[in-house]
């Protein structure tokens, strides 16, 4: 057997006796002795050596390799699903959360939308169609906020236009000030994409390539079909739709819990942003948060519902977001993984991590990470099963210091409490197809520079 650690992989006896001597020293180290509470992380004082699982050595044999040293701070929850503690640090401190906050985002998407809402698009003219020639003489306009509005639907756009007939616009291309395209905040750049992505003669490899797995991988539309076009001879401009225009089509989007599943995967924080307009903003979130699971003034700190800034949350208070989370999804008849991505196999943030033959599959989790703010923050959220086909819930967190120590750090603790219990043993999951597939995940938003970097670090 092997134990699967960033940065490479580090040999684990199959022998009784190595086995007896990790549990040993996990129950000593984390089970066995009391935790003194670590400084609150924002008022910190410099960053000081975190206790850590530590395997120690015996008379009759070695020590086995250990986690290089872990510097900041590290709060833990791990219970089982009917509440029993397994192990617990600083429950009750609050860190940044990073990313994991998306799943607060998406728990209260799904009780404000539904897991089958679709988001409009809406495809307007204030011209004349000629049947005969193909051509719209007038504007086309563009409304909605569909976050997820990505080049292969405004390729799908194109063909819904052709099927109308409709080949070419002789005026302007005007979209609404709401409307975004390719997680772009700024509507005029996305009128601008929308323009060379409708007209094939003027369509992008990043488009060509979006439409094919469009094509081939989710529609399985036949390669010998003519790429959709729609030329407009006109200019680009962002404005409101015309009071004289009339409704040509309208596009709706892959369902919401579609979308969350590819916005957790690559842990997109514009989708996420939109989303969270959508229900209100941060502030409507953390209140309907405290009003729901009961949480008090100062527990939860949202300033954006993508992670990035300054949030706070305590491993405990995340805990109850995700057990409300899955009480959401159980309620709508959908598992976790629905929306959540599975560790070594979905592509995205968690692609690369816990991908040996043994773990793949065996934890679903989110991650979250901040490169720089609060010194470095980083989280995993999320549940695993065990060999004897148990599953534990569990909340890490982790504030200045490395960001890819802290997902080391993480990734041993999750295989360490899995190996007291016979090791990993993967979910029964089938490989869902996501209706995208995103070349990244540095979305960012406004002038932030912050972004949730790929699981590996180099």
């Amino acid at each position: 057997m092997v134990f699967m650690r960033k940065g490479g992989v580090v040999g684990i006896s199959v022998v009784q006796a190595t086995f007896a001597l990790l549990v040993l020293s996990f129950y000593c180290v984390v089970f066995g002795q009391s935790q003194t509470p670590l400084p609150s992380p924002p008022t910190a004082a410099p960053a000081t050596q975190q206790q850590q699982p530590t395997p120690v050595s015996t008379p009759q044999q070695e020590a086995e390799p250990t986690p290089r040293p872990l510097y900041g701070y590290q709060g833990v929850l791990v219970e089982t699903p009917d509440g029993k503690n397994v192990s617990s640090q600083s429950v009750d401190q609050l860190f940044n959360p990073a990313s994991t906050v998306k799943l607060a985002t998406a728990l209260i998407a799904l009780q404000t939308l539904g897991p089958d809402h679709r988001f409009s698009t809406g495809v307007w003219t204030d011209g004349v169609f000629d049947k005969a020639t193909g051509k719209v003489e007038g504007n086309l306009y563009i409304s909605g906020r569909d976050p997820s509005f990505h080049f292969e639907h405004a390729i799908l756009v194109a063909r819904e236009l052709n099927k109308l007939g409709i080949k070419e616009v002789s005026g302007d291309l005007i979209v609404s000030p709401g409307f975004t395209m390719n997680f772009s905040a700024s509507a005029s750049q996305s009128a601008e994409q929308l323009y060379y992505t409708l007209d094939s003669t003027l369509r992008t490899a990043a488009a060509i390539k979006a439409w094919d797995y469009e094509r081939t991988v989710l529609n399985d539309h036949s390669n010998s079909d003519p790429a959709p076009s729609v030329a407009v001879m006109g200019g680009v401009a962002v404005g409101s739709v015309s009071p004289t225009a009339k409704l040509l089509l309208t596009h709706k989007s892959s369902r919401l819990v579609d979308i969350l599943k590819v916005l957790l995967c690559y842990s997109n924080n514009f989708m996420a942003e939109r989303i969270g307009e959508a229900l209100g903003g941060p502030e409507s979130v953390r209140q309907q948060l405290n009003t729901q699971l009961g949480f008090g003034p100062e527990e939860l700190k949202f300033a954006t519902l993508s992670g990035l800034g300054v949030n706070r949350i305590s491993p405990r208070a995340m805990m109850k977001i995700y057990r409300a989370l899955l009480a959401e999804l159980q309620k709508h008849g959908l598992s976790p993984t629905a929306i959540m991505p599975v560790a070594g196999i979905d592509p995205g943030t968690l692609e690369d991590r816990f991908n040996s033959l043994a773990w793949r599959g065996s934890v679903i989790a989110k991650t979250g990470t901040l490169l720089r703010t609060d010194g470095g923050a980083s989280s995993l959220v999320g549940q695993m099963k065990t060999a004897n086909g148990e599953i534990l819930l569990f909340v890490i967190m982790n504030q200045r210091g490395s960001v890819w120590r802290f997902r080391e750090n993480q990734d041993y603790l999750v295989m360490l409490v899995q190996n007291t219990r016979g090791g990993p043993k993967a979910f029964d999951y089938k490989p869902l197809v996501l209706t995208m597939q995103l070349s990244h995940t540095e979305s960012t938003v406004a002038t932030s520079e912050e972004f949730e970097p790929p699981s590996k670090s180099n």
